[in-house]
């Protein structure tokens, strides 16, 4: 989603961005991904903003997020809104109109 090259360890993943470290996640063996909104339980939620949000819809389904709202959601025109996924490990995150 965010682009860049990711390595992986035993116990971390890293993103690097145009040769910078962006992002570090640590592997959470045992992790039972959170039935939010239902429950209020969130370890981690990210918005990422962009001007092309049907293109990173796409990108978000085919790295196996899933839609927990419609995609109507967001409005790229008046930058209202967002549209919220969960990732493949349940983790909740939106994308927005930049």
């Amino acid at each position: 989603m965010l682009g860049g090259s990711i390595t992986k360890t035993e116990n971390h993943h890293f993103l690097a961005v145009d040769g910078f470290p962006a992002v570090v996640i640590q592997r959470a063996p045992g992790h039972v991904p959170p039935a939010w909104p239902e429950d209020g339980a969130q370890q981690l939620h990210v918005d990422l903003a962009t001007d092309d949000l049907a293109s990173a819809d796409r990108a978000a389904l085919e790295a196996g997020a899933s839609r927990l709202r419609p995609t109507d959601d967001a409005e790229l025109a008046t930058h209202q809104g967002s549209r919220v996924y969960a990732s493949p490990a349940g983790h909740p995150f939106c994308l927005r109109p930049a």
